[in-house]
């Protein structure tokens, strides 16, 4: 919720932000409708990332549009899985922001994306050399009805963008894939030593 807090701080009247589902972004959502409600906030509209997110949203208040009426979008506030040192992440909405702030504990941070969790179901590996495994959210709610396969790595996949295309290309039936490549521009992370801001 601090991270949540502090990536609030960057919104500025009349902006166009794309609003996040990840867990720890909910807490942005909540704080933007509140400062919209004190009127420390004005002329704000929200691009909503997922139906969870828009019921949430008009709940607050918060005024929605959608990419084809706000093809540009000056900020977006999200969460991840994971953090790389490359600030890469674990889309379409931040895909057209000037600015894209991600929100993190410091557990996220990790040397390579993907290899926080392991020995789950069996799945068709794609990335056998990097003893990839594949498990199927089943405890999350399905982002607009479609289900969400994690995969996790023992080892580094290498090149992001030549994986993240081998799973578009070669997996049936994938939609999406969830990392945002080379597309934060900054990472607010809260730890022991209170919060971080790293910016690229």
């Amino acid at each position: 919720k601090i991270a949540a807090n502090k990536s609030v701080e960057f919104v500025k009247s009349g902006m166009v932000v794309g609003l996040g589902t990840d867990s720890t972004a909910t807490h942005a959502v909540d704080k933007i409708g509140e400062l919209l409600h004190q009127g420390k906030l004005k002329n704000i509209v929200g691009i909503p990332t997922s139906k969870t997110t828009h019921d949430q949203a008009v709940s607050l208040g918060i005024p929605l549009s959608d990419l084809d009426s706000h093809p540009v979008i000056d900020l977006a506030i999200d969460g991840a899985d994971e953090v790389d040192p490359s600030m890469n992440l674990k889309k379409r909405v931040e895909r057209a922001c000037k600015k894209f702030i991600v929100i993190v504990d410091e557990s996220k941070l990790m040397t390579l994306l993907g290899g926080q969790w392991s020995g789950y179901a069996d799945f068709p590996d794609l990335f056998k050399d990097c003893g990839c495994v594949a498990k199927l959210r089943t405890c999350y709610e399905k982002h607009n009805g479609n289900c969400i396969i994690d995969l996790y790595f023992k080892k580094d996949i290498g090149d992001m963008e030549v994986a993240s295309n081998r799973i578009l290309r070669l997996i049936a039936g994938v939609v999406e894939q969830g990392m945002f490549l080379d597309m934060a521009t900054t990472v607010i992370i809260v730890g022991k030593h209170g919060v971080t801001i790293k910016n690229k």
